[in-house]
């Protein structure tokens, strides 16, 4: 069966501040909440040699799908905190309530919980705060919770100072277990296998990744690999297939690994900017969203590789309406299985649209109106008016035969951009072809 690829955008923010991650709850009566965080460079007032100061913006909003004509997405909260590096939500409830952990500038892991606020709607509340290090950045946060195995709550969290720590939670509290030199330079990113969680991995600045054995102590790696070219960012383990990993890095490359043998990568795909953060599809084990940084965000096709067939995964969506770094990126557990409504006609743009590449790009849009897709094709790309679709898909995403039970995929989304400072939620509907009539 052929499949037709569709990405229309529901709503842009204004974050104020530069946005580097956006996170959508997992808990399953707390799935239509999403969480953004924004990071902002100030630079130091008075003497030119003043320090800088980085400041940042928590958001909380709420997705309601009630009135294809009302703004889906309402804002419940904003708190400001340190710059923000990385947000990551607890897959599980914590003493029944969700807990949302933050990596800030000033090297503290900081928990909130979520809970109801006076006027009975959801706020986040501070629980607690663990310094990782002086003189450093928190940069990255996993959960052991990969999952949803709460019998073990972990977190894991790298700095800029090139350490791994590993933390656990109880009675309210950050606890200490272990931290170690990792890298010879910023370890970007820290992940668990979600499938034995005394596996960790992490990405340096050093183009190394490493795996980490908490069992054996982490005075040697289990295994070091040069095989990204550049500075490793993004890790994430599949949580439906055991043993599968995803890495990027500012190679533009994404790899896929079997953790069995992190020798040779399953398989190798370019994706023509910096891969800043992968994150798998939370039901479907194939599917992997990609940030890219300077090529916008896309969706990856993996069956090939997880079956060891091996080739470059097929990029089967893009979404490229933002106009900076690609950063945050992350589907929502929210199922928008019924038909998509039919795109209102679009209102004035609040600002003119500028020109990019010789392309027209939306800069901003009325929170109210749908993206026009009559300028996108079967895989969601962008066409400017005056080029005609093409008549079948781009080699970069073939028509694949669904092994799906389910008749169409159609999936809620959000991602955020750097210094235009935006937060974008949209879907994507990948749905059966329908054959010609002869």
């Amino acid at each position: 069966m052929a499949w037709k690829s569709r990405t229309r955008n529901l709503q842009v923010f204004d974050t104020e501040l530069s946005a580097d991650t956006a996170e959508w709850c997992p808990l399953s009566s707390r799935q239509h909440l999403l969480a953004c965080g924004t990071y902002q460079l100030q630079k130091g007032a008075g003497e030119e040699d003043a320090a800088p100061s980085r400041t940042g913006r928590l958001y909380l909003f709420e997705f309601r799908r009630e009135g294809s004509m009302s703004p889906p997405l309402t804002e419940l909260q904003r708190m400001d905190t340190a710059a923000i590096l990385d947000l990551k939500w607890c897959h599980v409830p914590v003493s029944g309530e969700a807990v949302l952990g933050l990596a800030a500038a000033t090297g503290e892991l900081q928990l909130y919980t979520l809970s109801h606020s006076q006027g009975g709607g959801r706020s986040l509340h501070p629980l607690c705060s663990l310094e990782v290090g002086a003189d450093r950045l928190a940069l990255s946060l996993d959960w052991s919770t990969g999952r949803m195995d709460s019998s073990d709550v972990r977190v894991v969290c790298s700095d800029s100072a090139g350490c791994v720590s590993v933390l656990s939670l109880a009675e309210g509290a950050l606890v200490s277990l272990s931290q170690w030199k990792a890298h010879d330079f910023e370890a970007w990113i820290s992940a668990f296998s979600y499938w034995d969680t005394q596996l960790v991995y992490s990405g340096g600045d050093d183009c190394k990744l490493r795996g980490w054995d908490l069992r054996a102590g982490p005075a040697c790696p289990t295994f070091t690999s040069k095989r990204h070219s550049m500075g490793v960012c993004s890790i994430h383990s599949n949580p439906h297939r055991e043993h599968i990993l995803a890495t990027g890095s500012y190679d533009e490359q994404v790899l896929l690994w079997d953790g069995r043998n992190m020798r040779q990568p399953l398989s190798e795909t370019p994706l023509g900017g910096g891969v800043w953060r992968l994150k798998w599809h939370p039901t479907h084990e194939q599917l992997l969203l990609a940030a890219c940084m300077h090529n916008d965000f896309h969706i990856l096709h993996c069956q090939q590789a997880l079956e060891a067939s091996g080739g470059a995964c097929p990029v089967v969506a893009s979404y490229i309406l933002h106009n900076s770094l690609a950063y945050g990126a992350d589907w929502s557990h929210l199922s928008l299985e019924e038909a998509a409504p039919c795109s209102p006609v679009a209102a004035e743009p609040k600002e003119s649209l500028t020109e990019s590449g010789g392309h027209l790009r939306i800069q901003y849009e009325s929170p109210t109106a749908s993206f026009d897709t009559s300028l996108e094709d079967d895989a969601g790309r962008y066409i400017p008016e005056s080029i005609a679709a093409p008549a079948v898909l781009p080699a970069a995403a073939p028509v694949f035969s669904s092994k799906e039970d389910a008749p169409s995929l159609s999936c809620l989304l959000a991602s955020c951009s750097f210094y235009d400072h935006m937060l974008h939620v949209w879907r994507w509907d990948w749905t059966p072809e329908e054959p010609e009539q002869c």
